[in-house]
């Protein structure tokens, strides 16, 4: 297999593209229709995630809290869609500056210097950038689920316009910007094809020390707070399923073998991790639940995210299990250990991302593994690669938490954002939001 058929497999390969210019004058790049339909069509399937999310969130807070926790996702979508475009993308995907820390091209800035670039994957870089843009919406709505019912949203918009300035920018730029880091790291740099460390693992660890450093909800663990509407947490599972079809396939930045790989490892792993679930709690509690069903639904896609683009099916129907029973036995511990990380924020996204991340390893398809060892000289082990991703692992576990907590604190002594205990009994539609999600007097 030639060269450029392994580029992908690396992480998002039009990252680097973006680093090689634009065509030259002489032989212009031709837009390649079927791709660019392809990557329109990805990038609004990962900005149906985000909804979905909403709806996965929504239904297993308390009723008091459905409108509110709702908002934590639309607001990332307003606030997040306003920041990528004037300086987000260009940290990500601009040239390196302070030593590595992030990039920046000040064509970039406000998108302003590529109203007329098509990349050399033969797509305009609007839709390049829109596409990344829906991937750094939904990472800081995804931590909302660790501290949920118990947040200010004044705190919260501030908190993650900073999280995403500072700890995503950072980590999307050394993982998949073609000067990056991570991307360099190794015979052919750390893997991440769609966001394992990106998305999964920087909110993960996020949501947890969050969780750690505003406390429990009011009443918790010994009050029993159901979730409202199981039904609804159900559909969001079914959307945000549908959507990381764009989420990871949409990640080879092709029409292609590729795309056609991701599309059908991310179909495995989800439908492995959540017959893993069931399988589990049948075993385990004698019934198999709605919510456990949704929950391994996304520990496996959480867990082939980093993976879509080397590993084959056996890979990612044994990602998927793996995944979960790893995130059922989190959960588990967390119940023991008495934190509150409400829904799972880290439970799921952050243990899944890190067994995604690491346990790819040991199934990446040979043709990538012979590639590897060619650039590395004539020789390069699983060993060697497992090391590469421990170290993206660790260097994003590290950076997140170290960061996030700074932000934490800068947030809470300015804006605050653990919610007053009389605005926290309320629930969060009513103080917040001066709305009821269901129209209820006296939501409970």
């Amino acid at each position: 297999m030639s060269k450029k058929h392994f580029a992908p497999l690396l992480a998002v390969p039009a990252a680097m593209m973006l680093f090689h210019g634009t065509a030259h004058a002489a032989d212009p790049v031709v837009t390649d229709t079927g791709t660019t339909s392809w990557m329109l069509t990805s990038t609004a399937l990962v900005l149906l995630m985000v909804p979905g999310l909403a709806m996965f969130y929504g239904g297993l807070v308390r009723t008091k809290n459905v409108i509110g926790t709702m908002m934590h996702s639309f607001a990332a979508m307003v606030i997040i869609g306003v920041l990528w475009p004037v300086v987000g993308y260009s940290l990500s995907f601009g040239p390196s500056i302070l030593g590595g820390l992030v990039g920046w091209d000040d064509k970039y800035f406000v998108l302003q210097g590529i109203d007329d670039t098509i990349m050399s994957t033969q797509i305009p870089e609007y839709v390049f950038a829109m596409f990344q843009g829906k991937f750094a919406i939904i990472t800081p709505a995804l931590i909302a689920g660790a501290f949920a019912e118990r947040v200010n949203f004044k705190g919260y918009a501030f908190f993650i316009a900073l999280w995403s300035i500072f700890v995503y920018s950072p980590i999307c730029h050394w993982v998949w910007a073609g000067d990056g880091f991570l991307f360099n790291l190794g015979a052919k740099g750390a893997i991440d094809f769609a966001g394992g460390t990106v998305v999964h693992i920087s909110s993960g660890i996020t949501g947890l020390v969050a969780a750690l450093y505003l406390g429990k909800r009011r009443g918790y663990p010994k009050n029993v707070m159901h979730p409202n509407n199981l039904t609804m947490t159900l559909v969001g599972a079914g959307l945000l399923w549908v959507g990381w079809f764009g989420f990871n396939a949409g990640s080879a930045i092709a029409s292609n073998l590729d795309t056609a790989r991701a599309l059908t490892v991310t179909q495995m792993a989800a439908a492995s991790g959540a017959f893993t679930w069931m399988v589990i709690e049948l075993f385990h509690h004698g019934k198999a639940t709605s919510l456990g069903v949704a929950s391994g639904i996304l520990a496996g896609l959480v867990a082939i995210t980093p993976a879509a683009g080397v590993v084959q099916p056996a890979g990612a129907l044994a990602l998927g299990a793996i995944a979960t029973v790893f995130c059922y036995t989190a959960i588990l511990i967390k119940s023991k250990a008495g934190y509150d990380d409400s829904l799972d924020a880290f439970g799921v996204h952050g243990i899944g991302g890190i067994v995604g991340a690491m346990f790819l390893t040991f199934f990446i398809r040979s043709s990538w593994m012979a590639d590897a060892a060619e650039k590395a000289g004539g020789s390069w082990t699983i060993m060697d690669q497992l090391g590469v991703q421990a170290t993206a692992v660790g260097v994003t576990i590290a950076y997140a938490a170290i960061v996030s907590l700074v932000l934490l604190f800068i947030v809470e002594k300015t804006v605050g954002l653990r919610i007053k205990e009389n605005d926290e009994m309320s629930g969060l539609d009513h103080s917040m939001h001066g709305e009821q999600g269901y129209g209820l007097i006296n939501p409970n």
